[in-house]
């Protein structure tokens, strides 16, 4: 379901994976690291959870701390220093934080900043804002009228984060202002699947959907799209923007990856 460079190592990777393409059964959060020869990897650790892991995500200050969501509605915090395999205790998270009501799709960790935050979204039609020390929300967010797929928090634009979802809706918010986004805008007539900010332009948004295609927005004209891409012959799973150029790149259920670049 999902796969993350580590931060700290350019050679990890940590991948979120379901049982059953994630409709029932049970899910690992794997550890992967690059052989010498980078064609290969070795497997460093399986943990373990006992419903569906939907997306994963590494913490900005900790090399062995991350933190999958899954379709119980937690979250769950592993640790890679406690790896003990003569413990019964090793693969059990390091913390669990269970407030949504549905299923869990997405996670991201407020990065280059100082703060340290991880937000949430779930099929309940909510956001969660969380200290990762604390397994207590601290801001829920709602606004959406479906299943919300994707939230992301903004990489330049300081406490700021967009979300999209079912309704076919792209939002934006304030960290500080749950009553309401910022910015809303409908985005797609089907159901947006995903959306990513642009990391070397803090204006520029893009959505995929289930109609199959890449829309780009730039913020201060939130209106009409600025480009319009053929993301897949069926619906758009992910989209991402380099974190070097605007580029970018994306996967869909048609079983291609797509490579746009120089939007």
């Amino acid at each position: 379901y999902a796969v993350k460079f580590s931060r700290f190592s350019p050679d990890r990777l940590f991948v979120a994976s379901s049982q059953f393409y994630g409709l029932a059964g049970a899910g690992t959060l794997y550890v992967l690291d690059f052989t010498d020869d980078d064609e290969n990897f070795i497997e460093v650790k399986q943990f373990h959870w006992t419903d569906g892991l939907f997306d994963v995500v590494a913490s900005e200050k900790d090399p062995n701390i991350i933190i999958t969501v899954s379709g119980d509605g937690t979250l769950q915090m592993w640790n890679l220093e406690s790896i003990d395999e003569t413990s019964p205790l090793s693969n059990l998270p390091q913390m669990i934080y269970k407030e949504h009501r549905k299923e869990v799709y997405s996670i991201d960790w407020l990065s280059v900043r100082s703060d340290n935050f991880i937000l949430s979204a779930s099929w309940d039609m909510s956001m969660k804002l969380w200290d990762p020390n604390y397994t207590s929300s601290i801001c829920t967010y709602n606004g959406h009228s479906k299943v919300i797929y994707n939230a992301m928090f903004s990489p330049l634009i300081p406490n700021t984060f967009a979300s999209c979802s079912a309704d076919g809706y792209l939002k934006i918010w304030n960290l500080f202002n749950k009553d309401k986004p910022i910015a809303n805008l409908k985005s797609h007539d089907g159901e947006v699947l995903t959306c990513d900010w642009c990391k070397v332009d803090q204006n520029i948004l893009a959505t995929g959907s289930s109609d199959g295609l890449i829309r780009g927005y730039d913020i201060r004209y939130f209106g009409c799209p600025i480009f319009e891409l053929k993301g897949c012959d069926y619906a758009v799973r992910k989209i991402q923007f380099s974190p070097h150029t605007s580029t970018l790149a994306s996967v869909g259920f048609d079983n291609h990856t797509r490579y746009f670049s120089k939007i």
